[in-house]
Parts: structure tokens; sequence; C-alpha cells
């Protein structure tokens, strides 16, 4: 008897999507070619304690992850950020906290003393004729980096915006769309005016530490309930399931074909190959650290002297239950742009630079190589697809995706609770 529907890959946006045809009475098959679930949302031990391997938090907007945590009795763990500021390392070496009010880098206010003491008064006052333009400068441009650059100057985007998409999106503001990096900015700019209104409004949706969110004692929950549920409902969960020749109605797992309606959730093989991101993650005594210098964390600009992480998450300064669980340590991790040689050692380098503070000892330390594929990039395979891929990045978009999805092959999916937005 074939299978009702095959589910080709087990991350995030795969588990949702059976988990959501399940509950419509669907039978589903899972097949994961690697020995666990979950794919970017990882688990890792340091120092003893469970930290989160890749994705550590997700974008608030639309309330479609609280909504799911919600079911799956996860809600009352979200967990918001420490209300402490990040910084900029500055492409001169100096470091600077970020403007307060932006989005991606953004600044809602050009003329405020943050964004002039981060860009410079030229950059700045460049910035300020934004409000002059007609709101249909730059409406059209397809890239986040081609936006910026019309409305406010090159300026903003290789001192602000780059840095926070090199270290959110792993990604150039050039490469980057528009509608990727915020959905919602587009149709802000044209109804605000200008770039720094529809910024104003953007952050009016969704005030300071309700952009982004996590999970009390690590994202990784969140695949270990999805596992659960889809164990609870029936499905069936195969793991080291190779699979090629995949076609709408059938696929080959480890030789053997299997029919069914195929569900795309892993990228194809032609898919192109995106890019490696090692994450480097320390566990360390260092006073230094103990007033959060930089914040939670540092975003580096492209070219900065003396460091090659783009970015640093001061892990146990950002999450409270990260600091409680490692008193008179610190939580640091630090991501980079392909393979690193000797990465802890470099990342031990990069967070004494980065963050001003002397390391006395790295207690422990991990190292993942990641593959981060572009959004978009194997939307258009033959048959349905979930999965960063077709979403777009981040685990809002990913869920959100898998929804929509699900309700196309049948299943009821609920519509998302009203909530905040932005976005990691």
């Amino acid at each position: 008897m074939p299978d009702d529907v095959l589910v080709v890959g087990g991350g995030v946006g795969g588990l949702v999507l059976a988990r959501r045809l399940a509950l419509a009475g669907r039978h589903v098959v899972v097949l994961e070619r690697s020995d666990r679930f979950g794919g970017q949302v990882a688990r890792q031990t340091v120092a003893g304690v469970p930290l989160d391997a890749a994705a550590e938090s997700f974008a608030t907007r639309g309330g479609t992850m609280a909504a799911l945590l919600a079911e799956l009795g996860l809600v009352d763990d979200i967990e918001t950020p420490l209300p402490k500021p990040a910084w900029l390392h500055r492409a001169d070496g100096s470091a600077v906290p970020l403007p307060a009010t932006g989005v991606l880098g953004i600044p809602g206010d050009p003329a405020a003393s943050d964004v002039v003491r981060a860009i410079g008064r030229r950059a700045a006052l460049r910035a300020r004729f934004d409000a002059l333009l007609p709101a249909r400068v730059g409406a059209d441009a397809p890239s986040l980096g081609e936006l910026v650059r019309r409305r406010m100057g090159r300026g903003v985007v290789e001192g602000l915006v780059a840095p926070v998409v090199r270290g959110v999106h792993s990604s150039d503001p050039y490469s980057l769309p528009v509608g990727t990096a915020s959905p919602r900015l587009r149709d802000e700019l044209r109804a605000a005016g200008s770039l720094a209104a529809a910024v104003q409004r953007i952050r009016a949706a969704a005030p300071a530490g309700s952009q982004v969110a996590g999970i009390r004692g690590g994202m990784f929950r969140l695949v270990d309930a999805l596992v659960a549920e889809c164990e609870r409902l029936g499905v069936r969960l195969e793991t080291g399931a190779e699979a090629d020749d995949i076609t709408p109605d059938a696929v080959t797992v480890n030789g053997r074909r299997r029919a069914g309606e195929v569900v795309r959730a892993a990228p194809p093989t032609r898919a192109p190959a995106g890019r490696r991101v090692t994450l480097a993650t320390l566990v360390v005594e260092a006073s230094g650290l103990d007033p959060a210098p930089r914040g939670t964390g540092v975003l580096v600009a492209a070219g900065a002297p003396d460091v090659s992480a783009r970015a640093l998450t001061h892990v146990s300064a950002k999450w409270a239950s990260v600091g409680a669980r490692l008193p008179g340590l610190h939580a640091l991790r630090l991501s980079y742009d392909g393979d690193v040689p000797d990465a802890i050692e470099q990342a031990t380098a990069d967070a004494e630079t980065l963050t001003g503070a002397r390391i006395d000892r790295v207690v422990d330390a991990t190292c993942a190589v990641w593959q981060r594929r572009p959004g978009g990039a194997w939307a258009d395979t033959p048959e349905p697809a979930v999965g960063e891929g077709p979403a777009g990045t981040g685990l809002a978009a990913v869920v959100a995706h898998a929804e929509r999805v699900a309700a196309r092959l049948g299943a009821d999916s609920p519509e998302p609770a009203s909530g905040g937005r932005m976005e990691r």
C-alpha cells in the first residue's frame, strides 16, 4: 500500500508540515538522510550545559511561532533577550553601540546622536535627504542595499546595514531581496513617504525587546516537541533515508522506489550551494565580561582590522536562562564565513578584540559548520516544497510557509495569531 504523504527532509519545515497533515488525518512518512531531525535547529553541550548549535532565536512577526509554541505546550517558555544594546565594530577598528531605533541597521531617525556617532556627520546628513525624496525613489529597488543606497546613501549601507545583514542573514545587502529582508518595508515606504518613517512604523508595531525571542533552555526544544508530537500522531519518522529520483508521486529511498504524494523539505542536488558558515561557541572565564561591555553582542563591518568573525553573540548576557546556568562563566558565540582553520583559537582571539575583555581561560568550546542556502533557491521544484529554500530565511518564515503548504495539501491550518514583527 503506497504511503499517503512522503516528506523528504526532517528539518523544522518538514516536521511542521508532517504534524499538520497528521492532525488532518493524513498518513505521513518523514524521510531524513542524517541521524537526527531538526536541520539547522540543533543541540550541543558546552561546559555541561545544553546550548543551541545553530538557530538560537526566532522573529516574532505575525505571531506564527507563538501560535505553534502554544500548540506544543511551550508558550510559557518563550524568552525575550535581555534589554542590552548590541554594538557595531567598525571598519576602522573602533566600536560604538548600534543605533537604538532601526530595522536591519536602517535608522528611524538619521539625525539621532547614536546614528551620527556610528556613521559620522556627513553620512548622517546625506541620510536625512530621505525625508525630501518622493516615496517612489527606490521603491522598485530589487535589493535592500540598493533601496537604502538610493534613499539614504552609501554611508548608511556600508556603515550600518551591511554589518547587520552580514550578521543576521550571512549575506550582502545588495544580494538580499527587500521582501526577504523585511516583508513590510516596501509597503510602509509607499504609505509613510520616507524610509525613516517606514522604519518608525515597523518599530512602533514591534517595540524594543519583542522583535526576536527564544525558548528557555534552547531552540532545540522546538524540535524535541515536534518529533514527540509527530510520533504521538502516528507519523513514521525515518533516519538514514537517502532519497533520490524524486518526482511528485514517488521517491527512491535507499534503492527502493516508494509511492506517495511527495513534499520536498530538503534542497535538490542541483540547488545552489550557498554559503558555509562556521559557528564557534566558547564558555570562558573572563571577569571583564561581567558587566557585558558589548551588550548582547557585536556586529562586525567588513574589512575591520585584526578580526575575522562577522558577529559575536554574548549568549549568557543575551539570554537570562543561559546566564543562570553558567554562574561565574560566560558563553560566547562567534560566526564566520566559510571554513576556519584553528577555529577555537581564532574565536578566542576575536572575542578579546571585539569585547575588549581579556579571556582568562577557555573552559570548553565547540565548533560547527553549516551550509546556508539562499532563500528561494529551490522554489521552482516540480513537487511541493517547504523549508528555508522556498520560504526564505528564519524560523518564522519557514513555519508560516509550511503551514500554508499544509493548508494547500488539505490540512486545516489555523490562522497565525497577531503579534509583533521585525527580523537575526
